[in-house]
């Protein structure tokens, strides 16, 4: 096991792009470390110079303590698990499993135990003559793992493993994956581009955004209190709805006007973002979570606004309505926001852009095409700077 450290670490390909921009970030000892963010925000690439694939522009990686900028692959004594599982078709899976050892020269008997002891964590036993094409997508990603953790390396990095499995195996995959390396407690970077994945499998998660860190915390400390508008927007399923509003006050109560409605801001909101007094007249951006809105019908102590009603979809014991007000939207997608402007239109008119997540006995009689209160529990409320998109604390 050993810490992995980045150190003012850049990324820049042949053709100019920066991957990865002055990429500081210290991987603990025995931690799983979650790399999220969207496609083409470096977190592949900052994987790969830390196996040795892509070569370091600048600043240094650490693993134990030992710089390993010019170090092969083979010398950082590192195991990487692909999305494509990398499987050979001719072997039989325990002959997969064991091809690092092999190549390291271990001795049979070496060999025979680590294969046995995998097979075994790993429930694949009964599969070890097979060849990888009589396996299903979950089966020849544990023999990727497999073939992983018989090596016993420093650390393990993997490349976003599970993107190739159907939904209900990934999520026994996660799980799979969770428990092995808290019972190996081997030293993992793992790469994804899905937040469910990151909020459900790390200790810690860093967030990358066009090759920066924009915060690196605890699942829960991201959800709860992110760093700026970014990860705000990212993290949290369905996204935290951001809307830009203007500051106002009222009998010395500080308010936000979203689309022309006022709310008032509670004690707490004004605790948490104390940024907002003195910003009367200007403009901000409102983020709330979809599970902090809820029919005003049902909750009359709390501030409302008036909403359309575009869509409610059951899933069971919740249900997520969809609803548009007349505000803008900030982290709409870019070709959405493209179409907008390029027929005319504000953002509001190109999708909904308030989500809230209801119990199912709350959502059974809304009906779409409606206008409909929706109260904002204001305690939970985030309150951003519209330029910098930083938490006005």
């Amino acid at each position: 096991m050993a810490e992995v450290v980045f150190n003012e670490v850049d990324k820049v390909f042949p053709n100019g792009v920066q991957a990865v921009n002055s990429l500081s970030l210290d991987v603990h000892d025995g931690e799983f470390l979650v790399l999220v963010g969207p496609s083409g925000c470096g977190k592949t690439t900052a994987l790969r110079m830390v196996a040795g694939l892509e070569e370091i522009s600048g600043g240094t990686i650490s693993i134990g303590g030992r710089v390993v900028n010019d170090l092969s692959p083979k010398e950082r004594d590192v195991a990487m698990v692909f999305q494509n599982y990398a499987l050979y078709p001719h072997l039989s899976v325990a002959d997969n499993i064991a091809f690092g050892l092999r190549l390291r020269r271990e001795s049979k008997d070496v060999i025979n135990d680590r294969v046995g002891w995998a097979a075994k964590l790993l429930d694949l036993s009964p599969y070890l003559l097979r060849r990888p094409k009589e396996l299903s997508g979950g089966q020849r990603q544990r023999v990727a793992m497999g073939r992983a953790i018989v090596r016993q390396p420093r650390a393990f990095l993997m490349d976003e493993p599970l993107s190739n499995l159907d939904a209900k195996l990934r999520v026994q995959m996660r799980a799979d994956i969770a428990k092995l390396q808290r019972d190996l407690g081997t030293t993992t970077i793992y790469v994804t581009h899905d937040q469910v994945e990151a909020m459900t499998m790390g200790d810690r998660v860093a967030v990358m955004n066009h090759g920066v860190l924009q915060q690196v915390d605890t699942p829960q400390r991201l959800y709860d209190h992110p760093a700026n508008l970014f990860v705000a927007g990212f993290i949290g399923t369905p996204p935290m709805n951001l809307l830009e509003a203007d500051v106002a006050s009222q009998n010395g109560n500080v308010e936000v006007a979203i689309g022309g409605q006022r709310i008032a801001l509670s004690d707490e909101a004004m605790r948490r973002f104390p940024g907002v007094r003195g910003r009367e007249g200007g403009r901000i951006v409102v983020g709330v979570r979809a599970d902090n809105l809820h029919r005003a019908d049902r909750r009359p102590d709390l501030p409302a606004i008036d909403a359309d009603l575009e869509l409610v979809e059951a899933l069971g014991s919740q249900s997520i309505a969809y609803f548009r007000v007349d505000a803008m939207a900030i982290g709409v997608d870019e070709d959405l926001l493209e179409e907008a402007e390029m027929e005319g239109e504000g953002v509001t008119a190109a999708r909904p852009n308030l989500v809230a997540s209801l119990p199912a006995e709350e959502a059974d009689d809304l009906r779409a095409g409606e206008r409909v209160p929706v109260a904002i529990d204001t305690r939970h409320i985030h309150l951003f700077d519209a330029e910098s998109g930083a938490p006005l604390r």
